[in-house]
Parts: structure tokens; C-alpha cells; sequence
């Protein structure tokens, strides 16, 4: 894949991530992306197969890819290069697959699985670019945390996505506790007592935001970046999603020019 390519990739598939990365050094900027890429073909996993075991299958093939495994594909052969040449670390990348395997379940049954289940992909995806922009183990947490505060927002902004694939990965018991199951938020996503639930979970999430806000390294602001627009999503929770608006754009734009998420 060209770097052209890799562009056009995330650019098209993740293009809150794609417009965080170009506040990368540039040296950097490549290394990002095939990160961001290779995050989202995990994350289509189970988007794509029609059975859960399908999706395990295209979980291990990319594990196989980190582990050492060279394939000629638009995204392994960037990532295979990222990790020969150390910008991208195995282990990082192998814990996110390890946490999209949740996806493969029937349901996510209780808050602290659906919390390990962010902190493992989204999170976990915000100390890989981190660690590929240079950051010491001292910033690591704060990274996780802002991650994983992007992942709760983009979480609660996919449900009706999610519904129309007839799949649903709120956690079982908040559902419960407002009355609802898997099956409702699925055949209506649109139910006023899901704004409860949304609501609930969002609190989370603002809770890491606050825990993690403060100034970064001008090389490394790029990883931070994404929970700017979390922090904007995470005001409305309710709110069906919609595209980015010019402000959202300012907003990241300043917390780059001044080091500050």
C-alpha cells in the first residue's frame, strides 16, 4: 500500500483518527496510520462474517500477521513494516485483538466486561500510537484513559449503527436496570429509555476525560487528540450521531497548537 493508499484508507474508514494524525511529525505520520487501519480491519471482524466463529478466524489471521507472518495485503504489508522497523510495538498490538475477540460473544453481560472491553481496544489503541510517537511509560495511563473516554463516545454514538446489524454490545445489566434487553435496543433503538442507559454510561467516560486532561508533548499530541472530539460527543450522549461540524475541527485544531487535551 502507498502511502497515498494508506491515506485514502483511514481517511475514508476513520476520519476522526485521520484528521488527529496529521498533527503527527510527519516521519511518524505513516507509522499512525497503518495503526489506525489496521484497527479498523479488527474492528470490521465481525461486521463482515455472518458467525462469530467467522470472525475469530479473521481475528487470528491478523494475529498471525503480528506475530511474524508477511502477506501481501493493503494493510499487513504497511503494518508488517511498522513492526520490523519497531515503530509499532507486538504486544500492543496483540492485546487489541485479545479484546476484539469480545465482539465474537453473543453480549457483553456487565459494566466492568464492557469497561475492560474499551480499555482493551480503544484504549489500548491510544497507547500503540503513543508508543509509536515516541511517548515514555509515565504518559501511558493518560493515554489509555483518553482512549478509552474516545471509545465509551463512539460506543454510545454506534448503537443504532449497531442495531441495524442486528447486534448490540451496551452492557446486559445497565440495559436491565432500565428496563430493557438486547433484543429492544436492537428492534428499536430509538426508545426513550435508552437515553438512560446512553446517559449512564457517558458518565464514565467523562470521568477519564477529566482524570486525563492536561498538556502533552507537541510530538505526541497527536495520540491525544480523538478525546477532544470525545469530550464533544460526550456533552449530548443522547444525540444520534451525525458528521463532524467545522467547531469539532477548531477544537482539535487549538488543542494541538497548545499542547493541551
Amino acid at each position: 500500500m502507498t502511502d497515498a493508499t494508506l491515506i485514502a484508507f483511514v481517511r475514508r474508514h476513520d476520519p476522526d483518527r485521520f484528521f488527529t494524525a496529521l498533527f503527527a511529525p510527519p516521519d511518524r505520520r505513516a507509522t499512525l496510520l497503518a495503526l489506525y487501519a489496521f484497527n479498523h480491519e479488527l474492528a470490521r471482524a465481525r461486521e463482515v462474517t455472518s458467525e462469530p466463529t467467522l470472525a475469530l478466524i479473521r481475528l487470528q489471521w491478523w494475529r498471525e500477521v503480528v506475530e511474524g507472518a508477511r502477506r501481501n495485503h493493503e494493510v499487513a504489508t504497511p503494518l508488517g513494516t511498522a513492526l520490523d522497523t519497531g515503530t509499532l510495538h507486538a504486544p500492543d498490538l496483540l492485546a487489541m485483538i485479545a479484546a476484539r475477540e469480545a465482539e465474537a460473544g453473543p453480549s457483553i453481560p456487565t459494566r466492568p466486561d464492557w469497561q475492560a472491553y474499551l480499555q482493551g481496544t480503544a484504549g489500548a489503541l491510544a497507547v500503540a500510537a503513543g508508543r509509536a510517537l515516541g511517548a515514555d511509560a509515565a504518559l501511558l495511563p493518560r493515554l489509555s484513559r483518553l482512549g478509552t473516554a474516545y471509545g465509551v463516545a463512539g460506543h454510545l454514538r454506534s448503537v443504532r449503527a449497531l442495531a441495524r446489524q442486528g447486534r448490540c454490545l451496551l452492557p446486559e445489566d445497565v440495559l436491565a436496570a432500565h428496563g430493557l434487553g438486547l433484543h429492544d435496543v436492537i428492534a428499536r433503538p430509538d426508545l426513550p429509555a435508552l437515553r438512560g442507559v446512553l446517559a449512564d454510561l457517558a458518565v464514565w467516560g467523562r470521568q477519564l476525560l477529566n482524570e486525563a486532561t492536561g498538556r502533552f508533548p507537541r510530538a505526541l499530541i497527536a495520540a491525544a487528540l480523538p478525546a477532544v472530539l470525545a469530550r464533544c460527543d460526550l456533552r449530548k450522549p443522547t444525540q444520534p450521531a451525525r458528521a463532524r461540524g467545522t467547531g469539532e475541527q477548531v477544537a482539535v485544531l487549538i488543542a494541538a497548537v497548545v499542547g493541551r487535551v
